[in-house]
């Protein structure tokens, strides 16, 4: 029986009417592709509504099957999204446990912005968390050389502050001592002779630190960053490219087919005037395969050293 009761404009507004609009809504959604998790919490006051009139059918003994029609729509409606969104966000939750993984992928550069978030939200939530400072340095120096242009200085400031966290933490291991040296060395390099006279020194004294430390840390990078130190700075400063070529080949004692090292070592054979030691070093980075742990950066020092090899010949 089809009857009207104060209880059919719970809102002032005729419940139909507002089935009607919710429905075009989730059509809207389910078209789009709107969050499961969202058209849940759409359809949720009008399980909580639903509810409480079918309650109140019972109750009074009110016959209504139009009503009871809706009703049931609704509680499927929740159930078959509760379904969706939850395995969903299982996922993401999975996904966001694992920065790593995601960092791994960072030639997407997405995924390296979301480990990097993560990392930063695990060292606010503890801020004696090493691990995550560390990787958070390591994330924003990969970001200071590959987000948009406008982003990347800040990311290299942001991962020097983050990098003297983790020495604060832990001043007895190499990590926070080279990736602050890492961040450092990238402002350099890509923000001028200010930048590069303001760390140069910080440079040097953090990488020295790593040398102390652990000197085969990340396959010789220490050696191989202080390579590159004595290679760009000017001499009046204390650059050298033969201090740079000594370093470099010491990095390679630790991992002979690192592209990085090949390349930055091709570069300063070419400023000694050595251009057939560096053509040989540029085809060495070309034939050495990719490291799974650095793959990106292998393949941005393969293109590097194939253009280089182009502009020696």
């Amino acid at each position: 029986m089809l009857f009207r009761t104060p209880r059919a404009s719970l809102l002032g507004i005729p419940n139909a009417l507002l089935g009607v609009v919710l429905y075009a809504l989730l059509a809207a959604g389910l078209l789009l592709r709107w969050p499961p998790i969202l058209m849940l919490v759409m359809v949720l006051p009008a399980v909580g509504m639903s509810a409480f009139l079918g309650y109140s059918l019972i109750t009074r003994g009110l016959q209504c099957r139009i009503c009871w029609t809706g009703h049931a729509a609704n509680a499927v409606l929740a159930i078959t999204l509760f379904a969706r969104a939850v395995p969903l966000a299982a996922a993401v939750s999975a996904q966001e446990a694992d920065p790593d993984a995601l960092y791994k992928l960072r030639e997407n550069l997405a995924s390296a912005q979301q480990a990097e978030q993560i990392w930063a939200a695990r060292l606010a939530k503890d801020p004696k968390d090493f691990d995550s400072a560390w990787k958070l340095a390591r994330a924003r120096y990969w970001l200071g050389g590959h987000s948009v242009a406008d982003a990347r200085k800040a990311y290299l400031e942001n991962g020097i502050a983050v990098g003297r966290a983790a020495i604060a933490l832990a001043p007895n291991k190499p990590d926070g001592h080279f990736w602050v040296a890492a961040n450092m060395g990238a402002l350099a390099e890509s923000f001028g002779m200010r930048q590069g006279l303001k760390y140069k020194g910080d440079i040097k004294s953090e990488l020295e630190t790593v040398l102390r430390l652990d000197p085969a840390f990340l396959q010789g990078s220490a050696d191989r960053a202080l390579g590159r130190w004595y290679y760009k700075v000017p001499g009046l400063f204390g650059g050298s490219d033969k201090k740079s070529e000594e370093h470099l080949r010491k990095a390679l004692t630790y991992s002979p087919q690192s592209t990085v090292t090949l390349y930055f070592l091709a570069e300063t054979l070419v400023d000694l005037g050595r251009k057939d030691d560096a053509r040989a070093t540029l085809q060495k980075v070309l034939e050495v395969p990719l490291d799974p742990d650095w793959a990106p950066e292998d393949k941005e020092f393969k293109q590097k050293a194939q253009a280089l090899l182009a502009r020696l010949k």
